[in-house]
């Protein structure tokens, strides 16, 4: 693997501005994580199964007191500490609410909203985002997986939020992030782009996938252009990488070189596939392509990739 390119700017993506102090040393002190919580000016964010929820209009607090925690339903047992502001030290929780959408939409002076439209709006600062990518992501590990997976039985919140224990085989579980590759593939002058049906209309993207046990980077990279599009990549270069919080996963971007260049979708990855020239790159970017073909939102790691290779920084 060669050294990775200088030339992206990665806080250009969304979710990688999280500066909060996270404690690791100090979760285990009961006693600690107790006094924050109690603090007056301790901040706690809300969530539901789907979103985050906020005051109003004002999207700018991420954070609501104790108080309107607990009477939206919130259990003091399975706060999640995320960590304390570096500016002033306030301490930042999170938790979920026994609330649906349609709930609290019948709610005066609540708003939900979805941490992905969040970003694409780049309605919060790059801090207060990332904040909410560590939010999500532990929240949505709690919410599945409550019981414990070698007896059973119902666990319990431990270490602040990063472990849950089962009472009765004391099997601990810890949080898990998933990594994934997302990788443009090119043979030089042309970009590999590929269309998930799950994407909006005319979205062409980067290829990716999870990693598999015992697997590299550059195996995964491998394997998933393969099986995605049939195409044989030899060289891989590890670019950048970023946290995803849809759920939990960790993108790693790369950038691989074509072995081959014909294209064959073997499986239901990809509806559609093609090699695209720099030329059809930037009518996909300036919004002028016949087709109406685009490039993914510049929230993502795959929009960065593009734009870098375009640019020729990578």
């Amino acid at each position: 693997m060669r050294a990775p390119a200088a030339g992206l700017q990665p806080m250009e993506m969304s979710f990688l501005g999280n500066t909060l102090d996270r404690q690791s040393t100090r979760r285990g002190d009961k006693a600690y994580i107790e006094g924050l919580l109690q603090r007056p000016d301790t901040q706690f964010v809300l969530s539901t199964d789907k979103t985050l929820v906020f005051r109003g209009d004002d999207i700018q607090s991420i954070g609501h007191s104790l108080a309107e925690a607990v009477a939206l339903g919130a259990e003091t047992g399975e706060m999640v500490f995320l960590g304390l502001r570096p500016e002033n030290g306030q301490a930042v929780f999170a938790t979920t609410i026994p609330h649906s959408d349609e709930d609290l939409s019948e709610r005066p002076g609540l708003q939900s909203i979805d941490l992905r439209n969040l970003a694409l709006k780049n309605l919060l600062s790059p801090e207060d985002l990332g904040a909410l990518a560590q939010a999500r992501a532990l929240i949505h590990w709690h919410r599945t997986h409550r019981f414990c997976s070698s007896c059973g039985e119902q666990s319990i919140m431990a270490e602040a939020g990063y472990r849950r224990d089962c009472p009765t085989c004391g099997a601990p579980h810890f949080p898990r992030t998933d990594p994934c590759v997302i990788m443009l593939i090119t043979d030089g002058d042309r970009a590999l782009l590929g269309r998930p049906a799950r994407l909006p209309e005319g979205i062409f993207t980067t290829l990716a996938g999870f990693m598999e046990p015992g697997e590299t980077i550059e195996q995964a990279v491998r394997r998933e252009t393969l099986e995605e599009s049939g195409i044989v990549v030899g060289e891989v270069q590890l670019i950048s990488n970023q946290p995803w919080p849809f759920p939990a996963n960790l993108m790693l971007g790369c950038v691989g070189t074509a072995t081959t260049f014909d294209i064959e979708i073997e499986d239901d990855e990809l509806e559609a596939c093609k090699w695209c020239s720099r030329e059809e790159v930037r009518q996909m970017v300036a919004g002028t392509h016949p087709e109406e073909h685009k490039i993914p939102p510049s929230i993502s790691i795959a929009y960065e990739l593009i734009i870098g290779w375009l640019d020729g920084v990578i």
